[in-house]
């Protein structure tokens, strides 16, 4: 199981929406006009496939309190949070062994900041240095389609490094 976590309005719903798009294509093609989302009340299950076929729960920003009740069968995490939200991820007990891609989406906005440049605001090495888990970063664009294949290569790459 691969958790999706992040505030309200970081654009997991389209993220999510957008892999399973390129996954039902094998990557290819364009990946068109964003469709339509509802921010996401609760949590929503979101099937996969690349090679083998993946689950993705997103949970809703506004769950933030109980996100800690989902991590028990967490293999994989996808994170776009906060600076609180992100240290408190990467020192839960239960998140121990699971690899970690934290994801800076919306890099189409025309006041977006580069990735150094955010990883340097936020220390983002002086946070990974005490994680204990595998983390990597990717700046994408959920609407644009942007980085999105790399984000499919993580989670085929870690779901098969965990077989």
């Amino acid at each position: 199981m691969c958790l999706l976590l992040g505030a309200p309005g970081v654009g997991k719903t389209l993220l999510v929406k957008r892999l399973q798009q390129l996954s039902s294509r094998d990557g290819t093609g364009d990946v068109g006009e964003p469709p339509p989302t509802q921010p996401t009340v609760g949590t929503d299950l979101t099937d996969i496939m690349v090679q083998r076929r993946i689950t993705i729960r997103e949970l809703g920003g506004c769950m933030g309190p109980i996100w800690p009740s989902y991590y028990g069968d967490c293999r994989a995490l996808l994170v776009s949070a906060s600076c609180v939200q992100l240290l408190g991820l990467l020192s839960a007990h239960q998140l121990a062994g699971a690899s970690v891609l934290i994801l800076f989406n919306k890099i189409d906005l025309p006041c977006h900041m580069g990735l150094e440049e955010i990883k340097s605001l936020i220390r983002l090495p002086d946070i990974v240095a005490c994680a204990k888990q595998d983390v990597a970063t990717a700046a994408v664009s959920a609407r644009e389609g942007t980085g999105l294949m790399q984000v499919l290569r993580w989670l085929q790459d870690t779901h098969r490094a965990g077989s």
